[in-house]
């Protein structure tokens, strides 16, 4: 097998030989963004948004060389104003002066970004929605999140754009939720962007229950009884972390009511809009490589999540033939909250920027950028690395985001590569359950979220991708090797505790036909 060069030793290489170059011209049916500059994500506090603030801030970001900006928008800042006053010595006062969400007022202010961010050469990309999970003030309790054996939980969303008014969570098993949470911001981006097309973002999925194995939605156990053969009742009454097996079924059909009720309608109904859909599919009941599959952009986060996380996401990406892989870049990068805020160093972001290209990220946006009225900076988010006007990265920033253009810009040129596939240890994580109390926060709770996996010490020298089952079933073995995507493999190596008895018959049929397979341990069936 031949061993791979460190890619990152590699880009490092190129980028540092020539910052004259230019890179070809963007095809942007490969790649929607007019550059390979940096993104920001732009967060727009609840309060009076004016178009001359706007403009100084594109023009700000235009001058330090960013690609364009991720508008997402968030609450009033008063919603948090004990810990802005404990951590950052900030008071604010309640204002009732922002644009109404999705008024004609907001629709104005925000097509007005969109256009003259256009004319200036920027990007805009939308969040879908007022903060994040997806939740609406419009819809009934009836689409919003249910658990098993509690008719009457609801999660509620509290810092959306519409604070103090609470946002209910939809029930991400259910399309019709979906339809009804947006119907409403598709009519107003339907206004906003007119002809244009743009692309519109999901963060990572962060239902707050006690436990990923209580999602439930109406018809469950109906369903599950049709797929498995048996009732799945008296396991949820007793409680699934007793039922390992039982847990692993429930999961299959958990991902397929979540795939088929949430991220394939997203995708579906920006595709219709003439838009691309930016996911963050980390955390969902899913495999998440089927579902990174599934979405126009995949996109990873660092630093809440080890970089090495992005290689599961890249090396769907690779497998589905997406070109691009983003990622949210910097968040909470010494800690959270508001850890050395406005004290950050260029050094640092180099390390964690270096840390994804390594793992095949070749897009970033950054995590990211406060709307500040024009002649202040004195707006800050908790959860974040300070990029604006006074912080401690702008003297630098022009000069850091050229070779994260450049980096980003010969990366998007190509594509990850690897003789070596490793099967991803998916299974294991289900039946494991939960993560320990040291790992688990309010939005990370099991171990099938993957986010602390890392591939066998004795393949990490040829560069390997991640593969799962489902990816398998669809690769052709030709000449010795195995097609997938962009992706052509030379050997599978599998050291896994469980595997799917599908992935297992499979695995048999590929080594018949002459795969190389290396197999560490005898997995059993979960």
């Amino acid at each position: 097998m031949k061993r791979n060069i460190v890619l990152i030793c590699v880009i490092l290489a190129i980028a540092s030989c020539n910052n004259n170059s230019k890179l070809d011209k963007y095809d942007l049916e490969i790649n929607p963004y007019k550059s390979s500059k940096p993104m920001a994500r732009w967060w727009w506090f609840s309060s009076k948004i004016k178009k001359a603030d706007i403009k100084y801030q594109l023009d700000w970001i235009k001058n330090k060389n960013f690609g364009g900006v991720e508008i997402a928008w968030v609450y009033p800042l008063y919603r948090y104003k004990k810990l802005y006053a404990k951590m950052q010595n900030r008071h604010y006062k309640k204002d009732t002066s922002a644009q109404k969400w999705l008024s004609e007022e907001w629709v104005d202010v925000v097509q007005y970004a969109f256009k003259y961010a256009d004319s200036i050469g920027l990007n805009t990309d939308f969040t879908f929605g007022s903060a994040w999970p997806s939740a609406s003030g419009h819809i009934g309790a009836e689409y919003s999140t249910q658990i098993y054996g509690d008719t009457s939980f609801r999660q509620e969303l509290s810092f959306a754009w519409s604070y103090p008014k609470k946002q209910l969570v939809i029930n991400h098993l259910d399309s019709q939720a979906f339809r009804e949470f947006s119907t409403p911001i598709k009519s107003a981006f339907k206004k906003i962007l007119k002809d244009k097309t743009t692309n519109l973002f999901i963060d990572s999925w962060e239902i707050k229950l006690n436990a990923t194995n209580k999602v439930w939605t109406k018809n469950f156990e109906q369903d599950f009884k049709e797929k498995f053969s048996y009732d799945i009742l008296p396991y949820m009454e007793k409680g699934l972390d007793s039922f390992p097996d039982v847990r692993y079924d429930y999961m299959q059909l958990l991902e397929e009511k979540v795939i088929d009720g949430f991220y394939k309608p997203f995708t579906s109904m920006a595709n219709d809009m003439n838009c691309r859909s930016r996911v963050q599919c980390l955390a969902s009941p899913t495999n998440i490589m089927n579902t990174y599959a599934l979405v126009d952009i995949p996109e990873s986060e660092a630093m809440l999540n080890n970089p090495n996380f992005s290689k599961i996401v890249t090396s769907s990406a690779l497998l589905s033939s997406k070109n691009l892989v983003s990622a949210e870049a910097f968040t909470c990068m010494y800690g959270f909250p508001s850890t050395y805020l406005r004290e950050e160093q260029t050094a640092d972001l180099k390390l964690v920027a270096d840390a994804l290209f390594a793992q095949g990220i070749n897009h970033l946006v950054y995590h990211g950028l406060p709307y500040n009225p024009k002649g202040s900076d004195t707006v800050e988010f908790f959860a974040t690395t300070y990029f604006g006007p006074g912080g401690k990265l702008d003297e630098e920033l022009t000069d850091f985001n050229k070779y994260i253009e450049k980096v980003c810009g010969y990366m998007q040129q190509g594509n990850l590569h690897s003789d070596l596939a490793v099967y991803i240890p998916y299974e294991d994580g289900v039946m494991k359950g939960a993560y320990p109390d040291d790992k688990q926060r309010v939005w990370v709770w099991g171990e099938y979220e993957l986010r602390h996996i890392d591939f066998p010490e004795e393949t990490k020298g040829y560069n390997p991708i991640w593969i799962n089952h489902q990816f398998l079933e669809k690769a052709k073995y030709i000449h010795n090797k195995l097609y997938i995507g962009n992706a052509c493999i030379s050997v599978l190596y599998i050291d896994v505790k469980y595997m799917d008895f599908k992935a297992l018959k499979r695995i048999l049929q590929l080594a018949k036909e002459g795969l190389n397979i290396c197999l560490k341990q005898t997995p059993l069936q979960p």
